[in-house]
């Protein structure tokens, strides 16, 4: 004997070992042995095998129509053993009886289940509706089919190019048009860049990096609306200094100036003036809203996109010969000794003699000019007094550190003579060592700034933003922490607040110290334990990656176009471990597959195969091996 029965939605025959009051041991044609349910049976026969049986009706099952079975079925909840005879005319078959319930079962538009073995026809509005519902589900898939076609055969569907820009970033994935490029990406075994690139949905890499970065970052543009920004701190008093900046060219958010006075032979007061942003940008006001969406400028070759208005930049930025507000930090200090004397913080206007520039200044400041009195050095009775305290303070860090800094590494500024998102814009790398005599006495400032000001707003119990390492971890906190790789007993990033947010943040909290002292802690913006201070450090970290990793990445794709420009198909590189390398003609680290085990440092030649500017890589092999 023999049972037709449901298991998981599936219907199997199989022959009856035992049977009880509610379960029966089955066997099939294998020899496993199950335990069901009575209540899972659908009939039981004699014959033919369960094998037989099951081929014999699924066969059946296939010639019979559908439509016809509606039309003779009760228009009532029925059982289908009982229609079966109804519908043949006869006592049915094992085969004939499963073969009507296969057909059932295959047709839900048409036949509602009700429990086992039982349906009831649909009524003729359902099923019209079901049917009309089949309909444009074929169609759609027919359609769907057919983008996917076009797609592998290397044809862009015009329904599909009108949303390619949306498939790289924010894809509606219920729509036919994303499950047939998906489809065809996955025939391809490729990528969605590579595949729209190859399709011509865009016409270069470039325009693919920008716009997925655009899209995700602005995407309502990256223009602020104009703002007005009213005159401010006109009641400050003005500082009788002469101060100087020092950028690159391209520089606007003029941030930073140094000033110098002799006071005796040995004993100088250096001025480190910034940029107070801070008096417009109030926390929670619509500026501080506008800086926090950002959270710092962004720069990418041929294009900076600022974290505050113009508007305001311009009205803050220490630009040459218009007094500004600036928050002064006068340090006195013995230049034989290095000795700090005494150290004042002061909320005044300055006003700039000028701003230079490191392009027009490096070749004639360098160490052996700073070295001899009698050089013909520019700006001497600013500089010399200024680099004799920086090198003191170098070798105080040098001494906490154990170590000397390694600033011997050649940088590089990319310099586009068109537009940027133009990848035939011609580019240039202007090569620049970090150890430049002006990079190095600026950073010394700075540094000794930040140190500083971070201090005295831990003095005073006032939070801020600190960065510091410790056992080589680098993090972000609240309170002050030494920062062993730079030397320095507490660094709070506080020197850029025209473009970065958590610079603007130390700056409220210095101007609350310096107006206030001692009762600061009680007045300033971020009071101690503050959540959004943490809040923002976690923003901040999160967003200035974002950037970061942007501005990498455009670097590297204007390296590739460089390479290009320049006909290059030899370059030399240095080893750095396993197979990575750095090019010694550009800013460039990349993997050289197959590369044997080589010294750090070794100077080998690599033979140039290809670019590839979607996934940002250089193809290339090792060519010849030289020492350094």
């Amino acid at each position: 004997m023999y049972v037709l029965y449901e298991d998981s939605g599936n219907f199997k025959a199989e022959k009856i070992f035992s049977q009880s009051d509610s379960t029966m041991q089955v066997e099939s044609e294998s020899g496993k042995r199950s335990k069901i349910k009575i209540s899972s049976v659908l009939f039981s026969f004699d014959q033919p095998a369960p094998a037989v049986m099951l081929e014999q009706a699924r066969s059946l099952a296939q010639t019979l129509e559908i439509d016809f079975l509606w039309e003779c079925a009760p228009q009532e909840e029925f059982d289908a053993t009982t229609f079966a005879q109804d519908y043949f005319g006869h006592a049915p078959s094992a085969t004939e009886k499963a073969g009507l319930i296969f057909a059932l079962n295959s047709a839900p538009a048409y036949f509602h289940r009700r429990g086992k073995g039982q349906y009831r026809p649909a009524p003729p509005d359902i099923l019209a509706a079901a049917l009309a519902a089949i309909e444009k589900k074929q169609k759609q898939a027919a359609q769907q089919q057919e983008w996917t076609d076009q797609l592998v055969a290397g044809q862009l569907p015009d329904a599909i190019a009108e949303v390619a820009h949306s498939l790289l970033t924010r894809p509606d994935k219920n729509t036919l048009q994303w499950k047939a490029f998906e489809a065809a990406i996955e025939h391809l075994r490729t990528n969605p860049e590579k595949l729209l690139l190859q399709l011509g949905a865009w016409p270069h890499a470039l325009a693919v990096h920008q716009h997925r970065f655009m899209t995700a970052n602005f995407p309502k543009g990256t223009q602020f609306a104009p703002v007005q920004v009213a005159e401010m701190a006109a009641d400050l008093p003005i500082a009788d200094v002469v101060a100087y900046s020092v950028d690159d060219t391209s520089t606007t958010e003029v941030d930073d100036a140094l000033s110098v006075v002799l006071l005796d032979k040995d004993t100088v007061r250096i001025g480190v003036h910034i940029a107070v942003p801070g008096l417009a940008v109030i926390r929670g006001s619509d500026f501080d809203s506008l800086a926090r969406t950002r959270m710092s400028t962004v720069y990418i070759p041929g294009l900076k996109i600022p974290m505050l208005p113009n508007e305001l930049i311009d009205a803050f930025s220490l630009d040459a010969g218009k007094p500004r507000p600036a928050l002064s930090l006068y340090v006195t200090a013995n230049l034989a000794t290095g000795e700090q004397l005494s150290s004042e913080t002061r909320l005044e206007r300055i006003q700039v003699k000028e701003n230079l520039r490191h392009n027009l200044l490096d070749e004639f400041v360098t160490d052996e000019a700073l070295a001899d009195p009698e050089s013909d050095l520019p700006y001497a009775e600013w500089l010399r007094p200024l680099w004799a305290y920086a090198q003191h303070l170098s070798a105080q860090r040098e001494l906490v550190r154990g170590k000397p800094e390694n600033n011997n590494r050649v940088e590089y500024s990319f310099v586009l003579d068109g537009p940027y998102d133009d990848p035939d814009t011609p580019v240039q790398l202007v090569p620049r060592r970090r150890n430049a005599p002006l990079d190095r006495l600026v950073a010394e400032y700075m540094i000794m700034t930040n140190s500083i000001w971070g201090g005295l707003l831990a003095q005073h119990g006032v939070p801020g933003i600190y960065r510091s390492q410790q056992m080589g971890r680098v993090r972000m906190s609240t309170y002050a922490l030494p920062h062993e790789s730079i030397g320095v007993p507490q660094y709070a990033w506080c020197t850029s607040p025209l473009r970065r947010y958590v610079d603007l943040i130390n700056q409220w909290q210095l101007i609350a110290t310096v107006e206030h002292g001692v009762s600061a802690r009680l007045v300033a913006p971020f009071k101690p334990k503050d959540a959004d201070l943490f809040a923002i450090i976690g923003a901040f970290e999160s967003q200035y990656t974002v950037w970061s990793d942007y501005q990498s990445a455009m670097e590297r794709y204007w390296c590739l176009r460089w390479l290009q420009q320049q006909g290059l198909r030899s370059v030399q590189a240095s080893v750095l471990r396993d197979d990575l390398v750095r090019l010694t003609c550009a800013p460039l680290v990349t993997r050289v597959p197959g590369l044997p085990e080589l010294e750090r440092g070794q100077i080998i030649t690599l033979d140039i195969l290809g670019f590839d500017e979607l996934a940002l890589e250089l193809d290339c092999r090792l060519g010849e091996t030289a020492i350094a």
